[in-house]
């Protein structure tokens, strides 16, 4: 893997950057990976329903896969709604992309398959790529992603992220209208609310477990200030380290809702979406990975593995095939204020590094 790709790379980082795309809607995004893979001779496969591709080289009964994903988020930047890629897939698209062209003229035992996935912003986009065949006889996945600066300095390199659970609620306090000076006639959804947000509070768990449940959003009452309000919509954001600790957390809360209801006398509409797993991460994946990240930056480059409480719906495929054995590579690029901050950036050098061994990553693997 001698020759250097770092201008090529960079090149298409800022061609993603420049045209973001939010989840489900990468066309031109899809279009401009099928491009490049087809400027470099590389056959691939589109879907007729989904943006995304899956393209592969080498040959062999065995396959080594690698996801990118390939969304942006939407977002305000300077007062401005727009796509955005704070998340950093911009990054690594352009990675993924240069490993397969650092490997694409090396001589090969196994079949390497490069998942280019839609929607992971959505929670979901990994599920529409397991069930077009991503995986099918995959038996190691990789993953990479440019971690902020309080988790890995510029330039060192985990061979594993442990990304957390998360899952959301959205629910809807059906109470009753009732005039300020009467409040004994109606049901006020906003003490179901403040009740709410005290049960939420006052659920725990064992220390020794890292998780948090809290409300995100809260609309209820209009312009008139004499009504007291009968309706209220809001929603919970819940996360753990742990998948079965975020399964407890979710019981609890359904739990508190079911009482809250009788307490109050209303009734109280809900429902969860947007499950994300948290990592499983496999030794023997990660063992691989650990000696990519030795023979291209040295050993004093190699960081501990990253915790994290964010999460990524890079886990659906470890839960969906138990047997896969996968790991996500963190990269230190400098990243500041930090992912998924309007004004995020980081040092563009790092693409190269990252390309470098994740390309060693899958050619070990």
């Amino acid at each position: 893997m001698a020759e250097n790709l770092e201008k090529e790379i960079l090149a298409w980082f800022e061609h993603f950057h420049a045209n973001p795309e939010v989840s489900w809607k990468e066309v031109r995004t899809t279009q401009a990976i099928a491009d490049i893979l087809d400027n470099l001779g590389i056959k691939y496969r589109r879907f007729s329903d989904v943006t995304g591709l899956i393209a592969e080289i080498g040959e062999g009964e065995e396959v080594i896969a690698v996801r990118a994903e390939i969304d942006a988020l939407w977002q305000e930047v300077d007062g401005v709604w727009q796509g955005n890629h704070s998340c950093g897939h911009d990054a690594i698209i352009s990675m993924v992309l240069g490993a397969l062209h650092y490997l694409k003229n090396q001589r090969l035992t196994k079949k390497v398959r490069f998942i280019f996935q839609p929607a992971e912003e959505k929670g979901n986009g990994s599920l529409a790529m397991i069930e077009r065949g991503a995986i099918e006889d995959v038996s190691h996945l990789f993953g990479i992603h440019l971690r902020p600066v309080e988790e890995l300095p510029m330039g060192r390199v985990s061979a594993s992220i442990h990304h957390g659970a998360a899952i959301f609620l959205e629910g809807k306090v059906l109470g009753e209208d009732a005039h300020g000076a009467r409040p004994h006639q109606g049901k006020n959804a906003l003490d179901v609310i403040v009740g709410l947000h005290q049960f939420v509070k006052s659920i725990y768990l064992s220390p020794f477990e890292a998780y948090s449940a809290k409300l995100t959003k809260v609309i209820a009452g209009g312009e008139s200030l004499n009504i007291i309000p009968g309706t209220a919509e809001f929603a919970i954001d819940v996360r753990a380290q742990k998948n079965e600790v975020l399964e407890k957390l979710k019981d609890q809360i359904d739990n508190g809702i079911n009482s809250l209801q009788d307490l109050y006398g209303v009734n109280i509409e809900w429902e969860w979406s947007d499950f994300t797993p948290g990592a499983e991460v496999s030794a023997d994946a990660e063992a691989i990975a650990e000696e990519a990240i030795r023979d291209i930056a040295g050993s004093e480059m190699l960081a501990p593995p990253v915790i994290t409480s964010g999460s990524d719906d890079f886990h659906f495929y470890t839960i969906k095939n138990p047997n896969l054995k996968a790991t996500m590579i963190g990269v230190g690029a400098d990243l500041q204020p930090g992912l998924h901050h309007p004004k995020m950036n980081f040092d563009t050098s790092a693409l190269d590094l990252g390309a470098r061994i994740l390309a060693e990553t899958l050619f070990r693997a």
